[in-house]
């Protein structure tokens, strides 16, 4: 009697459908897959605290090969502040045209210092920190979140010596020095929004982070960090375009508004039209489109 053999029909291979069904039946999802926007806010929300003490880690270790120290986070802006008083306002006479030049001078460079400063971080936050992205989960917006926090607790320690500098130039103490705080916060958003498109074009092109300095060097020349902008723009022979590109500068408006809480010969008029509109303005912009923007590729972080 002969055998009759039968073949078995051949299995199905499970669609793709049929496969999301069965992980969302047994609560598993895509790994490393974009969160919503509001579940992303949470979980920023929820790593705060890792936020502030890694920016006080990195701000702590930034110095720690240096014998001075922690001295460097108000040495450096001051020497910077001394070769530009000797250029600008020595050898082409700047300081002629503007009262109290040098507190107008190291206010512009300690605030210039810090969008500086948060920008260039931020360009490196995702592509200089691969090996902690590739090992833990964490919402990525934390790291040029915290850099643009390091940044700001840098700042707040070379105020100390803008204070100390400001009354050794007979600048008086007054009332519209707590017009610093809020137009801290209002730069402190700007340049972290700022931070996180950086953190994403550098993500993607690590290059990008060679040409920062021209042009963070180009837009500090044109912010008013060592000149009056508001003296150049009384000139008749300058386009109308260019001198309200000038004052609506964001860099130059923070530092104006800076300027004219802290120095007192810095008056009202020298600030540019609705300069408080535009600075709320200017962080509301790059806070939440940065944000926006950095959150679109969250899943793209890392990889590759």
């Amino acid at each position: 009697m002969s055998q009759v053999l039968h073949t078995p029909p051949p299995t199905r291979a499970p669609a793709d459908g049929d496969l999301a069904a069965l992980a969302a039946r047994h609560g598993l999802s895509v790994s490393g897959a974009r969160p919503s926007l509001p579940q992303y806010v949470r979980q920023l929300w929820a790593r705060r605290h890792f936020i502030s003490a890694f920016a006080t880690a990195k701000l702590t270790a930034q110095y720690s090969q240096a014998k001075l120290g922690q001295v460097w986070q108000v040495m450096t802006p001051l020497l910077n502040a001394a070769v530009y008083y000797f250029i600008f306002g020595v050898l082409l006479g700047t300081k002629q045209n503007v009262a109290d030049y040098v507190p107008f001078l190291v206010t512009g460079i300690f605030v210039w210092t810090f969008t500086q400063s948060s920008i260039m971080a931020g360009t490196r936050a995702i592509s200089g920190n691969l090996g902690l992205v590739r090992a833990l989960h964490f919402p990525r917006a934390a790291l040029p979140i915290s850099f643009a926090l390091q940044q700001l607790q840098q700042l707040l320690f070379s105020m100390c010596a803008l204070a100390v500098i400001l009354l050794c130039f007979g600048v008086p103490v007054a009332a519209s020095w707590l017009l610093a705080v809020p137009a801290l916060v209002l730069q402190f958003t700007f340049n972290a929004g700022v931070s996180m498109v950086m953190a994403r074009l550098g993500a993607k092109t690590p290059d990008i982070a060679q040409l920062m300095p021209f042009v963070l060097r180009t837009w500090m020349y044109v912010s008013g960090v060592m000149w009056s902008i508001d003296s150049i723009a009384k000139h008749d022979d300058l386009p109308r375009i260019v001198t309200v590109l000038l004052q609506i500068n964001p860099a130059a408006v923070y530092i104006d508004l800076m300027r004219f809480a802290l120095i007192d010969s810095f008056q009202a008029h020298q600030l540019p039209p609705h300069v408080w509109a535009a600075a709320v303005g200017w962080a509301l912009l790059a806070g939440i489109g940065g944000f926006i923007y950095f959150w679109k590729a969250e899943e793209t972080y890392g990889r590759g």
